[in-house]
C-alpha cells in the first residue's frame, strides 16, 4: 500500500463517522459558521509528502531535465508508486475518490519544484476527467483502472493547428459506420501526447456547419496502440520542457460503440464542464511556480549586497518581495475557492476561471519580478529564475488563455446581471 493510500485509508472512517453521525457543533475543526481555511489532518498529511517528494527527487534534477527535454519517467513512476497520482480516481476503479481540492493540493507542491514535472504527473487528470464526469462503470473501470494497475498516462485531446480558444472550430471528425466510428484528423499542442496510453479525443460528428456546438461533437476514449494513431515529434518549447507535448495524427482510426462518451453530440459539454474541475488544479500549479519565485528572491535578496547592506533592505527590492507574496496568497485562495466548490457540488465555472486567470498573471509577475531581483544573474542561466521565467508563460495559454477565462468571466456576470435587472 502507497503512502497516500495508508493516509487515506488511515483517515477516513474517522471521517465519515464524523459526517453521519457527529452534530456539527461537536466537530472542532469545523467553526459554527461553516468558513474555515484550516486543513484537514489528512490534507497536510498529503500535502507534506508532496513536499517531501517534491525537495528530494524533483529539485535535485529540475534543471538536467529542462535542459535536455527527456521526460522524466524514474520521477513519474516514483510518484507512481507513492500514490501522489491519481488518488482522484473514484474507489470502484481502485482509486481513493480524494476531491480537486486534494489534487490542486499536490499541484501546487509538486510545481514549486519543477512545473513541467507537475505536467508530467498531474495533466494525466485532465484526461482522466471526461471519463471520471461522463463515463459508464464499465469505462471507468477499463480506462481509469489500469491507471491504478500500473504507471501508465492519459492525454486530452482537444486542441488542433487551427482551433485551440475556439473549440467549436474543431475540424477532426468521426463518421459513424455500423457499430464503429471512423476518425480522421489532427490534434496540436497535446501534453504527454506521446508518451500516454490513451486519449480523450473530442470530434466533430455532425457535419452540418449550422449544427449549434452543443450537439455537434461527441467525445471518445482512443487507446494508444490502435491502428492509425500516430503521435508526432516532440515540440521543443520555450518552457516546460520536460514535458511531453506533441501533435496527434489520427487516420482512419476504428472505434467501437463502447468508446463513446455519454452518446452523440455530447462530447462538447462534456468537455467544457471538465474544465470546472481541471482549472483549479491548473491554477493551483501556477500557484507553486509563484511560490518558487518568491522564495528564490528573498534568499537572493538575503545574500547578495549592494552599497553595504543586503538589497532585501532596499525598498525598491522589499516591496517587489511583498508583491510577490500578496500574489502568492491570493492566487491561493482563488484556487481553494474553485476546488472547493466543485467538491461540494457548486457550479465553479466563474471562480475556475477567476482562479485560473489569476494564478496565471500572478506566476508570470511573480516570475518576472525574481529575474528583475537577481539582476544580470537572473538572465543567466546558471541560476533558477530564468526558468521560472520560461515555464511560467505556459500557464496564460494552456486549459483556456487569459483573454479566454476573461471572456467566460465577462459573460457569466453580464448574464447574471440581465437576470438581476429583469
Amino acid at each position: 500500500m502507497n503512502p497516500v493510500s495508508q493516509i487515506v485509508r488511515a483517515a477516513r472512517p474517522v471521517y465519515r463517522k464524523l459526517s453521519t453521525s457527529a452534530p456539527v457543533a461537536s466537530v472542532k475543526a469545523i467553526p459554527p459558521t461553516g468558513f474555515c481555511f484550516e486543513l484537514s489532518d489528512e490534507q497536510k498529511a498529503l500535502q507534506e509528502l508532496a513536499r517531501k517528494f517534491t525537495r528530494e527527487e524533483i529539485v535535485p534534477v529540475a534543471a538536467h531535465y529542462d535542459k535536455t527535454g527527456e521526460y522524466p519517467w524514474p520521477i513519474v513512476k516514483k510518484a507512481w508508486e507513492l500514490g501522489l497520482m491519481n488518488g482522484h480516481i473514484p474507489e470502484h476503479c481502485g482509486g481513493l475518490g480524494l476531491g480537486v481540492f486534494e489534487d490542486c493540493i499536490l499541484c501546487e507542491e509538486i510545481a514549486f519544484g519543477c512545473s513541467a514535472f507537475m505536467a508530467a504527473i498531474c495533466i494525466t487528470n485532465v484526461a482522466q476527467a471526461p471519463v471520471i464526469l461522463a463515463g459508464n462503470k464499465e469505462q471507468q473501470k477499463k480506462y481509469l483502472g489500469r491507471l491504478i494497475e500500473e504507471p501508465l498516462l492519459a492525454a486530452y485531446c482537444v486542441t488542433e493547428p487551427g482551433a485551440g480558444s475556439d473549440v467549436a472550430g474543431v475540424k477532426t471528425r468521426a463518421e459513424k459506420k455500423g457499430d464503429e466510428w471512423i476518425l480522421n484528423g489532427q490534434k496540436m499542442w497535446i501534453t504527454n501526447g506521446g508518451v500516454a496510453n490513451w486519449y480523450f479525443v473530442l470530434a466533430r460528428t455532425n457535419p452540418d456547419p449550422k449544427c449549434p456546438a452543443s450537439k455537434a461533437f461527441t467525445g471518445f476514449i482512443v487507446e494508444r496502440e490502435w491502428a492509425g494513431v500516430t503521435p508526432g515529434r516532440k515540440e521543443q518549447n520555450m518552457g516546460q520542457r520536460a514535458s511531453d507535448t506533441r501533435g496527434i495524427t489520427f487516420e482512419d482510426v476504428r472505434i467501437p460503440k463502447e468508446n463513446v462518451l455519454i452518446g452523440e453530440g455530447a462530447g462538447f459539454k462534456i468537455a467544457m464542464g471538465a474544465f470546472d474541475k481541471t482549472r483549479p488544479p491548473v491554477a493551483a500549479g501556477a500557484t507553486g511556480l509563484a511560490q518558487r519565485a518568491l522564495y528564490e528572491a528573498t534568499r537572493y535578496s538575503l545574500e547578495r549586497k549592494t552599497f553595504g547592506v543586503p538589497i532585501a533592505q532596499h525598498q525598491a527590492v522589499a516591496f517587489l518581495l511583498a508583491d510577490m507574496a500578496i500574489g502568492v496568497e491570493t492566487a491561493r485562495l482563488s484556487w481553494q475557492r474553485a476546488a472547493w466548490m466543485v467538491d461540494h457540488g457548486q457550479k465553479n465555472t466563474v471562480l475556475a476561471s477567476v482562479a485560473k486567470c489569476h494564478a496565471s498573471e500572478i506566476a508570470n509577475k511573480a516570475a518576472s519580478d525574481a529575474v528583475q531581483i537577481f539582476g544580470g544573474n537572473g538572465f543567466n542561466t546558471e541560476y533558477p529564475v530564468e526558468k521560472l521565467m520560461r515555464d511560467a508563460k505556459i500557464y496564460q495559454i494552456y486549459e483556456g488563455t487569459t483573454q479566454i477565462q476573461k471572456l467566460i468571466i465577462s459573460r457569466e456576470l453580464l448574464v447574471a446581471a440581465k437576470q438581476t435587472n429583469a
